[in-house]
């Protein structure tokens, strides 16, 4: 059985490596209006040659004018859901947004999808660049046969796995 340090960095490790490969995240902040999340791409902003200790940054480009950013100005406490493309690693991320404009990090993250969303470009008055500074998730690791597994103890056995399936498969880490 993994330690449970072992188990926050090895999950801390597959969400990095999950949220670079599948960036869609539903993003939201608490304490306004709406208080509801909505689909945003994650632009995951780590060095090539980061180690594993290392975190990344994540940054979303947005618009002045849309209700998210506007938000901003009552709260930037922020959460974002994440789920990978193979529905093996579930996410729930905790922390503040921010608006950066850093010229520098809007060079190296552009793209020509963003690209495709901004009539002027990086020059776009409406174009708002906001970076997550995240705090904590809470990762969740989907095991193949889990479900199966813990059926087949609970009617085999009576033994129920939750609780060491849990331990092993799903860890609070911190970002």
């Amino acid at each position: 059985m993994t330690s449970d340090r072992e188990t926050q960095q090895r999950l801390e490790k597959k969400l990095w490596e999950e949220l670079e490969d599948s960036r869609f995240v539903m993003l939201g902040l608490h304490g306004v209006d709406d208080d509801f999340t909505r689909p945003m791409t994650a632009q995951v902003d780590r060095p090539k040659d980061a180690d594993d200790d290392q975190p990344g940054k994540i940054y979303f480009f947005a618009a002045h004018s849309e209700d998210l950013v506007k938000g901003l100005a009552k709260s930037n406490k922020a959460i974002a859901t994440f789920a990978a493309k193979d529905h093996k690693l579930f996410a729930s991320i905790h922390g503040k947004l921010v608006l950066d404009q850093d010229r520098a990090v809007i060079e190296r993250l552009w793209n020509p999808i963003i690209a495709s969303w901004y009539k002027d470009g990086k020059d776009d008055p409406d174009l708002a660049l906001i970076r997550f500074d995240a705090d904590k998730a809470d990762v969740w690791e989907a095991a193949t046969g889990a479900t199966l597994k813990a059926a087949a103890l609970k009617m085999l056995f009576n033994i129920d796995p939750g609780k060491e399936h849990q331990d092993e498969h799903r860890a609070e880490v911190a970002l």
